[in-house]
């Protein structure tokens, strides 16, 4: 292309000198004597050879046209030929021989840095037209005039004539290698997804699996001829198998929650509540497990204003799963510490543990769907990965924040800000 550019670039020159070139000797062509002169028919007359030598010899260029004018016409010619505003120096000479010798510095117009650009032929490029006026009867004698011009830099000027082309591949590569990104990040995408799918399914299978077989073996047992006549065992195992039916359909209802949650329907019957409230009644439910797992449990409720608008249901299952996740991903002893307080405008909730803690990377991605902290081979924490989706969307919604902070083998920290609802006092 930039062989093409320069070849290119060489033919408009010479196309625009070749036409000031051209204007200059019709211009010398109608100013020779010879042209005006004209004899009476009848009259025999045969001029000398020294009348006919002056009648011959025309005017210079430097006599008619000024350097402004020249530079003019330059331009005009560069404009018609697709260079314009390119930068040229130019000059017109005269000399007695056939060849121009510019060097001798007989210069009857020169642009100012003429000189310095004839000189540089190795970057710059140049064109010369013969400004000789043709004559078949009679031989001038006149000096030849020369018509000479440089382009400074033409390599610059030949990347400037190919900057839409460079600009377009530039463009169409970036296109290409978008649409490669594109393709690639799908896939991946694609391969995440399909582990994703596939890891939900494993952990649904053990979810279900367990209590369908404790409820297997519940009835089974309440076949038996002794149970059924026995009211206290009939009792417990029927008490194992609702038991196992209510863990079931929790399990039901958390996949059900997260497909209203990716259709956005999740709707929400806002009314005040005391966060305060909550998080007491949430800690009574999960008292039957802090006491199996010996857990301590500190609550420092230091917030002067917990009155926010929410919706009931959800914001309690927010706090649940919350604790529960703290439990799932416990150590030996849980030290669960829930606490809040008030910042300008926002109620703060604080849940921590001393669980064990989560990298980077799990802290990056724990509010993704389906994601799951990875505790080794072993199945030992229970869920779907919903849980912490489920949050944050049930936190979005009610246009609060959530943030994380975790150390591995320390413990998670979950920082919750609420709007506070401001309180209305009526006088009576």
């Amino acid at each position: 292309m930039v062989e093409n550019k320069n070849s290119e670039l060489n033919h408009k020159l010479v196309d625009a000198t070749t036409d000031v070139g051209r204007e200059l000797i019709a211009y010398k062509e109608a100013t020779m004597p010879m042209k005006s002169l004209q004899l009476r028919p009848g009259i025999n007359w045969r001029p000398s050879e020294q009348f006919m030598r002056e009648l011959m010899r025309s005017t210079n260029i430097s006599q008619k046209f000024t350097k402004d004018e020249i530079n003019d016409k330059l331009k005009k010619a560069f404009d018609k030929y697709g260079l314009k505003g390119t930068r040229f120096e130019f000059c017109i000479s005269s000399e007695t021989g056939l060849a121009p010798q510019l060097s001798s510095g007989n210069y009857e117009i020169r642009s100012p840095n003429f000189l310095t650009a004839i000189a540089d032929n190795v970057h710059n490029l140049q064109s010369i037209f013969f400004l000789v006026v043709n004559n078949a009867d009679f031989e001038s004698t006149d000096p030849v005039e020369t018509l000479s011009v440089v382009i400074p830099d033409y390599n610059t000027v030949v990347m400037k004539q190919m900057r839409v082309m460079i600009l377009g591949m530039v463009f169409f590569t970036l296109i290409i290698i978008s649409a490669f990104y594109v393709t690639v990040r799908t896939l991946l995408r694609q391969k995440k997804l399909s582990e994703i799918k596939n890891d939900f399914i494993n952990n649904m299978t053990h979810e279900f699996k367990t209590p369908l077989a404790t409820i297997s073996l519940a009835v089974d047992a309440l076949r038996n001829e002794k149970v059924i006549h026995d009211k206290q065992k009939s009792d417990y195992f029927s008490g194992i198998i609702k038991e196992e039916n209510k863990r079931m359909n929790k399990q039901v209802e958390t996949i059900l929650q997260a497909a209203l949650l990716e259709k956005q329907e999740l709707q929400l019957n806002l009314k005040p509540i005391h966060v305060h409230e909550i998080i007491r009644n949430v800690m009574e439910n999960f008292e039957l497990q802090f006491r199996e797992i010996n857990a301590r449990r500190d609550l420092q409720l230091l917030a002067k204003q917990d009155l926010v608008e929410a919706d009931e249901v959800h914001f309690t299952n927010l706090i649940s799963n919350l604790i529960d996740n703290a439990i799932k991903y416990s150590r030996e002893q849980l030290n669960i510490k829930i606490g809040t307080n008030n910042n300008t405008k926002n109620l703060v909730i604080r849940i921590e543990d001393n669980g064990i803690g989560m990298n980077k990377e799990t802290q990056r991605r724990i509010f993704e769907k389906f994601y799951r902290a990875h505790t080794g081979n072993i199945h030992n924490v229970k869920g779907f990965g919903l849980g912490l989706s489920y949050v944050k969307n049930v936190v979005d919604a009610h246009h609060g924040k959530i943030r994380v902070e975790s150390t591995v083998g320390k413990g998670t920290t979950f920082i919750l800000e609420f709007p506070v609802k401001k309180s209305v006092v009526v006088n009576s």
